[in-house]
């Protein structure tokens, strides 16, 4: 029997599964951190870290665990349709758990004796368990002439529009571009399920993101914000 200690939590705009990047980087905007935990919240910890401008986050599927897994997923790349083996896929129900992403080190911070990590764009839950980190190594960790297979190329973006109410409501923002900035690259993802892309769609959706509930419709290839409420 093993047992895993996470030594870490992530700190990040997104509230829920709902709309978070498929992967990292997809939201280049958007900053997160990593507040270290019990004995990892150490100085000596992160010692030289510093040295590198990223780093590979191992953690946990925390929302999913008690769902279980199955041999085969249907990922979002491939239409929400067709089956392929997990370990083929990124899905998030894995018969561990475990999710690993290369973000950026954009620091080191601390306030009084608690550590942070702060990152660039990543894609996780706020709250998600963080089991370790590794420095990413170039000359080992990027293979340019390796294959992505059916996501061999970055998804498909769409366009973003906000309402007059909508953007009244950000503009009574304390960060009001970093915020609307965010939103926007969130929602150019199309974060609906995957087999209710190019279909016609009357729903209205919505995501919650920092302290804001973003409601949206989608027509086509154009997202738009009609309206945005503080929690």
């Amino acid at each position: 029997m093993y047992s895993i200690e996470p030594i870490g939590v992530i700190e990040s705009p997104y509230k829920e599964k709902f709309a978070v990047p498929r992967q990292p980087r997809l939201v280049p905007a958007a900053k997160s951190r990593v507040r270290l935990t019990g004995s990892a919240n150490s100085p000596q910890a992160v010692r030289g870290l510093e040295l590198f401008s990223h780093v590979w986050l191992l953690f946990l599927f925390d929302q999913n665990l008690e769902a279980g897994w199955k041999p085969t997923v249907r990922p979002p790349r491939l239409g929400g349709n067709e089956r392929i083996g997990v370990f083929a896929s990124r899905s998030t129900f894995r018969p561990n758990g475990i999710g690993m992403s290369a973000v950026e080190v954009q620091g080191i911070s601390k306030k009084g004796d608690q550590i942070y990590l702060d990152l660039g764009s990543v894609d996780l839950v706020d709250g998600t368990p963080v089991i370790d980190i590794k420095p990413y190594i170039p000359y080992s960790d990027s293979i340019p002439t390796a294959q992505g297979g059916y996501a061999d190329n970055e998804p498909e973006t769409c366009s973003v529009s906000f309402s007059f109410p909508a953007l009244a409501v950000l503009n009574k923002h304390s960060d009001t571009e970093y915020v609307k900035t965010v939103i926007e690259q969130v929602l150019a993802q199309d974060p609906r399920p995957a087999y209710k892309k190019n279909k016609p769609d009357s729903k209205e959706y919505a995501v919650n993101l920092f302290n804001l509930n973003v409601k949206f419709t989608v027509n086509e290839n154009l997202i738009s914000v009609t309206a945005i409420e503080s929690f």
